[in-house]
């Protein structure tokens, strides 16, 4: 069942707590220091948002701080292989805040600061910026890791490592080498996904087609394997039809980071097929977050959905009507209806998002000026007004990218008179405004949205508003 009543609120505490840690391992360790700033100045993103988790000693009455500002301590499983030899998890559930790992230290034994950095493929990072050392975790394991530089002495406090982490489908520590039939299994399920026929026409055989290829690669690799290589293929289908991601992803992986800051994933969906789109991911593994209702004027609404181990979200858009928030949207049926809203009339236009459309757009973490200043400069892409311009959360779009519209959509929806035809004959001419990247910026580990920021976009992007 979902969950509307959901609140994200800031967390000052817990960030101030984050920011002196990896404060005071970029003082320490010159070589992030030197990451960090290629980060800022090479792909407009943040060191601290690429943070995978944190290790700290166990000095300085860190244990007593973390559950104050807001972390909590995960209790260890009992499966012996699985526990952190001497380490005390903490996460922090109402923020985005990375796990703090906690090491016993003590006289003439000192546990180093540690920071992880997550990146998409360690292949990729290590081949860029070629580390003395090994790869820890084989091909397509869950966890893998490369230490990558280090500096200070053990027999002081001093000590800082920096390793870089590639995980898949796991919010765990450990790394273990896949058996090799596993490993041909997902490389044929990631095929399978990127190569899916998308343009199967509008109706039910398009959607049977996704679900069977879901299907098979949950019996094979699992849920959370599943989920984990639909994305990676999702990501690729949609930033193939967009030049803003073509250039920033070129940026992030010259640098060996790929999309590893994605904050989530935005579909749209037709009213008939929403319940549909929402049992997909639910097949996946994704639980119910909030869900978004602007108010009569705005006539969509979204459903936000979470995975609990991949540590994706989508958010998922529907036109919407004021009596239908009372109900379960999300797996109730909403019948079809003649008026078309901003998100059904880009669906008749251009196909459902999980189908021929692909994403709407993908929201990553961005050091949110710097990003709009290199992208302006450096490749003339626009940046659009903000729609979220508060200090805990800065959300804006690039200027979209224009797809051509088949005849046959423009057609039908001159037949159902959902369109005029001066529009028509615009759409034919123009195309209309398909997808976009979405630089946003988090403070305070701020975890929610703007809904009425988000209610202003949908409304700035509606077709009919841009012939």
């Amino acid at each position: 069942m979902p969950r509307p009543d959901v609140q994200w609120e800031r967390q000052p505490a817990a960030e101030q707590l984050v920011r002196e840690l990896v404060d005071d391992f970029l003082a320490r360790c010159p070589e992030a220091a030197t990451l960090a700033r290629r980060m800022r100045d090479e792909t407009g993103t943040r060191f601290v948002d690429w943070v995978d988790h944190i290790c700290v000693p166990d000095s300085a009455g860190i244990q007593d701080r973390l559950p104050l500002v807001g972390y909590t301590r995960v209790a260890q499983p009992p499966d012996a292989k699985e526990r952190v030899f001497r380490d005390d998890e903490y996460v922090h559930a109402g923020g985005v805040f990375p796990p703090i790992k906690v090491r016993a230290s003590g006289p003439g034994f000192y546990s180093p600061l540690e920071v992880a950095v997550k990146v998409e493929s360690l292949a990729d990072f290590a081949a860029i910026h070629q580390p003395q050392n090994d790869i820890e975790g084989g091909p397509l394991s869950r966890f893998r890791t490369l230490w990558l530089a280090s500096a200070g002495s053990r027999e002081r406090e001093d000590e800082s490592l920096l390793t870089i982490v590639e995980r898949h489908a796991y919010r765990g520590f450990r790394t273990a080498d896949p058996e090799p039939e596993q490993t041909v299994l997902r490389l044929h399920h990631l095929e399978e996904f990127r190569s899916r026929r998308r343009y199967l026409g509008i109706g039910e055989d398009a959607f049977e087609l996704v679900e069977g290829l879901v299907d098979s690669a949950i019996e094979d690799v699992g849920r959370a394997w599943a989920c984990d290589l639909f994305f990676a293929a999702e990501r690729e289908y949609w930033q193939r039809r967009n030049r803003a991601a073509q250039f920033q992803k070129a940026r992030q992986d010259r640098l060996g980071l790929g999309w590893a800051n994605h904050d989530h994933h935005t579909y749209r969906s037709s009213r008939r097929h929403f319940a549909r789109l929402i049992g997909l991911w639910e097949k996946l593994g994704f639980e119910l977050r909030e869900r978004f209702y602007a108010g009569a004027e705005a006539g969509w609404g979204a459903q936000i959905c979470e995975h609990p181990e991949c540590g994706i979200v989508t958010f998922n858009d529907v036109d919407l009507s004021p009596d239908e928030l009372v109900a379960d949207f999300a797996h109730d049926p909403l019948p079809e209806r003649h008026a078309l809203g901003t998100v059904g009339l880009w669906c008749a236009l251009h196909g459902e998002s999980i189908l021929q459309a692909g994403m709407h757009h993908l929201e990553c973490q961005f050091d949110f000026d710097a990003l709009k200043a290199q992208m302006e400069s450096e490749a003339n892409i626009k940046v659009m007004k903000p729609f979220t311009d508060l200090p805990h959360l800065r959300q804006a779009f690039t200027e979209g990218e224009r797809w051509p519209v088949k005849e046959e959509r423009i057609a039908a929806l001159l037949a159902k008179n959902q369109i005029t035809p001066e529009q028509a004959d615009t759409f034919r001419k123009n195309g209309a405004i398909g997808s976009h990247l979405e630089n946003l910026e988090r403070n305070e580990g701020f975890k929610g949205f703007n809904q009425k920021g988000v209610s202003d976009i949908i409304a700035r992007t509606d077709p009919r508003n841009l012939l």
